[in-house]
């Protein structure tokens, strides 16, 4: 089951007596102030009002997460998507419900990875750059939208969330990328000897 914005929709639970439900509108705020841990009481006071005038604060990498920039064609190699929601629903089935953001301007997908990704995945990473695909870790800053910013929009362009995350620190895994990178590798192989 997906929901309008192409996420896997969660199952209702049937919650005991003193269980803790959390709502969307808790774990979003979770989610926002985890993200800008990465920054001082300055930096955060500021990318709250650049998020709430639908301006992108640029936050650093590396250290609580770092991202795997795919390049669109690899990603609709294998969505084949006839609108950006296609794409979107495809990136949260292929990485398991995994944060990605979408540039439409750019055509480029960011999946949210661990902060040790670009180091432990190295070696791999210098095949994936013949593919457009780069690793952004620590000394690299990223425009992240804010977390209400699920859609995208046609009249702006703008970066939104193509998977949200779904709680504070929940990432991609590096395995799942990995995985989608190779399939779009291979998918890709066979468009060029079509």
């Amino acid at each position: 089951m997906t929901s309008a914005h192409g996420q896997r929709a969660l199952r209702p639970v049937e919650t005991n007596p003193g269980a803790l439900v959390h709502s969307s509108a808790d774990r979003q705020l979770a989610t926002e102030q985890w993200l800008l841990s990465t920054l001082d009481e300055e930096g955060r006071r500021r990318s709250r009002t650049e998020w709430a005038r639908r301006s992108m604060p640029l936050l650093p990498l590396g250290t609580l997460f770092s991202a795997v920039r795919l390049p669109g064609r690899l990603v609709h190699a294998l969505a084949d998507p006839t609108e950006p929601a296609d794409a979107d629903a495809f990136l949260n089935d292929a990485l398991d419900g995994g944060p990605v953001i979408c540039d439409p301007n750019g055509l480029r997908y960011y999946a949210l990875v661990p902060a040790s990704m670009p180091d432990k995945w190295s070696e791999a990473a210098k095949d994936w750059r013949k593919l457009g695909v780069s690793m952004l870790g620590r000394g690299t800053v990223m425009g992240v939208p804010a977390v209400d910013a699920l859609d995208f929009d046609p009249r702006t362009h703008s970066s939104y969330w193509s998977v949200p995350m779904p709680s504070a620190a929940m990432l991609c895994t590096p395995l799942d990328v990995a995985r989608l990178i190779a399939a779009g590798s291979r998918q890709l192989a066979v468009e060029a000897d079509a």
